[in-house]
């Protein structure tokens, strides 16, 4: 049997073991708008790209974060019309619990909610995978930051930071490679700060430096979550951006000089 007979059915696995629509939707993921995720000592921080709108539309319409519950949001990298219906069920499933339990789920609750939905998705006939994968942050009742990430295939996973969509692995290796330093030597005070800025430069890595192309959301325990200002964002931009600059400078003056002599 061909490989094209292989992937039009979501329920049959091709002969080297994959499900290539499970494969198909996470491509969907990585042609989608990038989201980025922080979790600092009591803060988190959630970034994306911001789509471009046409000049007569709603920006407001076109969101990629979505708040669950009060102290649950997520962001999607993928189709946007399947995270639609993905966010609709998942806030159900939180008013839900809050009815039969009296209390708010947890963050890992609804984690586990949206990946088994997910995965249910890729294990029937007749239906396809979701063709998003999602970023979920949030804070437990005793005040415990989360970071959780789920993909087409139903799989989820906690992390400290992670990014998804378009250009991600870029990212991710900037991630790998600044989160511990940066994190671990920002005093408390300046944890939001600080988580922000690391949000903003990792986007930055992949997308024009201008707040026109970036959206940024913080939450804070009982506070809930909160967008930051276009201004805001811009002005960490611009710190930055001069951060950037002066190190180059640095670089520059400090490199090793180059002397000539002459002989008499």
């Amino acid at each position: 049997m061909s490989q094209s007979r292989y992937d039009r059915a979501i329920t049959v696995f091709s002969p080297d073991g994959h499900l290539f629509q499970v494969e198909y939707a996470l491509e969907a993921v990585r042609k989608g708008t990038t989201a980025v995720g922080i979790r600092g000592k009591n803060v988190i921080v959630l970034a994306v790209e911001k789509k471009s709108v046409a000049k007569l539309q709603e920006a407001r319409t076109v969101r990629k974060m979505c708040l669950l519950d009060k102290h649950v949001c997520l962001a999607f990298a993928g189709l946007t019309a399947d995270a639609r219906v993905l966010v609709n069920r998942a806030r159900v499933e939180c008013q839900s619990y809050r009815l039969t339990v009296e209390d708010a789920p947890s963050v890992d609750y609804i984690t586990r909610y949206i990946a088994n939905l997910q995965q249910r998705y890729t294990q029937s006939g007749g239906v396809r995978p979701f063709g998003i994968s999602t970023l979920i942050i949030g804070f437990d009742t005793d005040g415990t930051p989360r970071l959780f990430q789920t993909d087409p295939s139903g799989t989820f996973s906690e992390w400290k930071a992670n990014a998804i969509g378009r250009n991600s692995k870029t990212i991710v290796e900037f991630l790998e490679k600044n989160y511990f330093k940066i994190m671990d030597e920002s005093p408390e005070e300046e944890d939001e700060k600080t988580s922000v800025k690391l949000a903003i430069r990792a986007l930055l890595e992949v997308v024009e430096g201008s707040h026109n192309n970036i959206e940024v959301a913080v939450m804070v325990p009982e506070k809930g979550l909160k967008m930051l200002e276009s201004t805001t964002i811009q002005q960490y931009i611009d710190q930055i951006e001069e951060e950037k600059a002066a190190a180059e400078e640095a670089r520059r003056t400090s490199g090793p000089t180059v002397t000539t002599s002459s002989r008499g």
